[in-house]
């Protein structure tokens, strides 16, 4: 049986719905609160885990592929093979700050943000010398509440950032859906593996998935 890992959410949603193939053969719908799913006719069972820790699973063994967001992959930079850009769930890892600011210099940026490692590596090849502040939720409440100067965030539509006085100043890379496979598992299990990413590209994405 292959094991896939997959986010909660809107972008395990669209995931799913590919790997499941023209007749969407596993669904999220009457499952409650499970997390594990099989789906028996495929051999294949599903992990709902959360975003973040998609690619550790994948990572340790326990999944044998899955998908996260190349944000994630480049915040952790886990040991796993990057298959494919699945072309949906596309947003931009942003600065944002508050409407018509401007950076003084005259002091270390203060950055809030839940991915410091791209923070850091960004402001570093501009030798901007910066303070981050790791926060898990919620980052653009921190500079209407002076807790930061700006916030290095995703970016998909812009209205939260508009909506609470903010504006992206300068994005960083693309973000989208990857598809991401165990080291170890796509040695002995590569016929497998390459079946079900087959089947979910020759799905196209419905008209609620970003293609």
């Amino acid at each position: 049986m292959i094991s896939i890992a997959l986010p909660k959410g809107r972008l395990g949603r669209a995931a799913l719905e590919r790997m499941g193939g023209a007749d969407g053969a596993c669904t999220l719908e009457g499952q409650g609160r499970r997390l594990v799913l099989e789906d028996e006719a495929r051999n294949i069972r599903y992990f709902l885990v959360k975003p973040s820790d998609t690619a550790i699973y994948v990572e340790h063994g326990v999944a044998d592929i899955g998908i996260a967001g190349r944000d994630v992959l480049l915040e952790t930079r886990p040991d796993v093979y990057e298959l494919h850009d699945l072309g949906f769930g596309r947003c931009s890892m942003a600065v944002a700050a508050p409407t018509g600011w401007h950076d003084a210099r005259n002091a270390p940026l203060r950055i809030a943000t839940t991915y410091p490692t791209c923070a850091r590596e960004h402001f570093d090849r501009k030798g901007r010398q910066i303070e981050t502040i790791t926060l898990h939720g919620s980052v653009e409440l921190a500079p209407l509440l002076g807790l930061s100067d700006v916030i290095v965030d995703l970016v998909e539509t812009g209205a939260t950032l508009r909506e609470n006085g903010l504006e992206a100043v300068e994005r960083i890379f693309e973000s989208s859906a990857r598809l991401i496979a165990n080291k170890s598992s796509y040695l002995f299990k590569r016929s497998e593996i390459d079946a079900v990413i087959q089947g979910m590209l020759e799905t196209p994405a419905s008209a609620g998935i970003d293609a």
